[in-house]
Parts: C-alpha cells; sequence; structure tokens
C-alpha cells in the first residue's frame, strides 16, 4: 500500500510540474518543426538580401526536417516586412533576413521595430557601401566624381534602396564627409536602383558591390571606390574611401532572426542548422560568385554586433538629420 501511495504521489507531483510550465516551453517540448518554416525578405527580389536568403534556405534543408520557403514583404524600406516577423507568433515558423536597417528606421521615424524584437540566430554577411557609375560615365576615379558634384551641388543623381536604408545612409555620409549634395534617388531596393543606373536614368548608386558585381564584371558599370577599411574580395583593383583620404567606412550586415520570445529549444536547433548549412559548398559558392562578404557569426556575436551599431546608428541619424532627406 505504501509503495502504490508513494507512486501515485509522485505521479501527482510530475503532472503539476509539467501544468505549470510555461506555455512557451510546454510547445518547445512539442516535436519543431512538423511544417515548412517561412524565412521573410523585407526587400522585393533579386538584392542581396533576396540572394543570400535563398542560398540559406538551399543549403539548410538538410539540416531541418521541414524546407525553408523564402518570401518577399518589400515596403517601407524594410519595415513592413520587419513588423509582420515581430508581430508572429515566435514558434520558430517565421524567420527573418534581419539587415542592418533595423538599426536605423526606428530612429529616423519610420516604424516602431527594433532590434530588441527579435531573436538572433546568426549573423550572415557584411558588405561595404560602394560607389558605382557606368562604364561610359565621364569619372574614372572617385575624386573626379566627387569635384564634379562639388561644381555641381545637387545634379548627381545617386540611386539608393530607399529612403532611410543603408545604402541612403551611405550617400548621406558621402555628402556629410566630402562637402558634397547629390540629388538622393529612392528605389524599392538595391536591384531596381541598379536597373535605373544602368539605363541612364540616374548617375551613380551607393550600394554594396554584390548588388552590382555582375554587371561590373560585365563592363557594363565601373566602381569607384568601396567605404571599407581594406579592399574587397574580388574587386582588388577598387580602392576603399581611407586610401583617398576619406574616413568613410559604412556597411551592411545580414543575419537570421526570430521573433522575441521563440523557445530556446528551437533556437538551438535553428543556430545548429545555420552553422552547419554555412559551410555547404553551394552556399560558400554563392556567396564568391557574387561577392557576398561572409562574415559568419554564432547568436551571442550577432547580438553583440546588434547592440554596438544600436548607439553608433542612432548618433549618426541625429547628426544627418536623415528625417529631413529625401
Amino acid at each position: 500500500m505504501t509503495d502504490r501511495r508513494t507512486l501515485l504521489a509522485t505521479g501527482l507531483k510530475t503532472l503539476a510540474a509539467f501544468a505549470a510550465l510555461p506555455l512557451g516551453a510546454a510547445r518547445a517540448a512539442e516535436a519543431w518543426p512538423t511544417r515548412p518554416i517561412e524565412l521573410v525578405v523585407p526587400y522585393g527580389p533579386g538584392g542581396g538580401t533576396d540572394v543570400l536568403a535563398r542560398a540559406l534556405a538551399e543549403s539548410v534543408r538538410k539540416y531541418l526536417a521541414q524546407p525553408v520557403t523564402v518570401v518577399n514583404r518589400a515596403g517601407a524600406s524594410g519595415s513592413i516586412g520587419m513588423a509582420d516577423v515581430a508581430a508572429a507568433t515566435p514558434n520558430g515558423y517565421k524567420l527573418i533576413m534581419l539587415t542592418v536597417d533595423v538599426m536605423i528606421l526606428p530612429h529616423i521615424g519610420i516604424g516602431k521595430v527594433t532590434y530588441e524584437n527579435f531573436a538572433p540566430i546568426a549573423r550572415l554577411n557584411f558588405d561595404p557601401a560602394a560607389v558605382t557609375v557606368r562604364a561610359d560615365a565621364p569619372w574614372n576615379t572617385v575624386e573626379e566624381f566627387l569635384d564634379h558634384a562639388r561644381k555641381h551641388p545637387g545634379e548627381v543623381r545617386v540611386g539608393n534602396s530607399g529612403p532611410g536604408a543603408i545604402w541612403h545612409m551611405a550617400s548621406v555620409a558621402l555628402e556629410s564627409r566630402t562637402n558634397t549634395s547629390f540629388n538622393l534617388i529612392p528605389f524599392q531596393g538595391a536591384a531596381p536602383a541598379v536597373l535605373a543606373l544602368g539605363g541612364g536614368h540616374i548617375d551613380a548608386v551607393s550600394v554594396s558591390p554584390a548588388e552590382v558585381s555582375t554587371q561590373v564584371q560585365s563592363g557594363k558599370l565601373k566602381m569607384l571606390a568601396v567605404m571599407a577599411d581594406e579592399r574587397v574580395k574580388g574587386f582588388e583593383n577598387v580602392p576603399t574611401l581611407k586610401e583617398r583620404n576619406i574616413d568613410l567606412s559604412l556597411g551592411a550586415w545580414r543575419g537570421l532572426c526570430a521573433p522575441r520570445g521563440t523557445p530556446s529549444e528551437v533556437l538551438q536547433q535553428l543556430s545548429q542548422a545555420v552553422a552547419k548549412a554555412v559551410q555547404e559548398t553551394a552556399y560558400r559558392q554563392t556567396l564568391d560568385k557574387l561577392n557576398l562578404g561572409e562574415a559568419y557569426g554564432d547568436a551571442a556575436a550577432f547580438r553583440a554586433t546588434m547592440e554596438n551599431d544600436s548607439q553608433s546608428f542612432k548618433a549618426l541619424a541625429a547628426k544627418l538629420n536623415l528625417t529631413g532627406k529625401s
């Protein structure tokens, strides 16, 4: 009788303990994933963020029980897609390829989502901004380009990936550091800006090397300088602005995140899968082919990057008064 009473008491305690678990923990105890995972790209198709997301989705599929499907949700400089994922149920079935833009947008009045709305999984890449023009443009050096801009204030049309986006920030920062004034033209992403440049509708773009690599390699565009501390792999003949005595290094990172509150067990599975996926040959070949700067960092490193950038971009946005720029 005593043994039966002891067993009954033990069973009741176990049930009570399980019932007391938070809902998130109970859900995490269930099998995951049991259905496809959605990876949101908060920009249009064809740009660097989209290409990176699709390369990762393809490589990570062998390390997860369900496929990862990429969905583009562009608009408002990325804030629409970011808000969508931030508000999603934190169960691991909706992720986002987050970009450095999340560090800028809240400081210029575009959306209310911040990096604190997300749980970092892995930082995947870093790309500096680059000054790129058409191959037939009259400028062969960044000095010639900037000298022309100074002589014709407000006339040189420089395309970017949208108001408040990182490549817009890069253009404004270049204005500030070089005493120039451009006619800044926003587009719904880097790819449309590059297409406009190729078509002669604008004079330059301030996007990453990855987003103009195909056109540069084909001889349609030429890159005058990169905003980096060192020259970029694949573009070793292109000088940095610092080599030209312009102290400006600015770029974009991209990384995988989940909504804040996602169970730690799910985040751990995702982190482990991504760490293996980025070693896949096909994934690495995609990054090399498109000159996407590989910069893998685990969840802790990614969080540190975001925390460091938060204050620096806030200060830069205030200094440059981006709210009033077009």
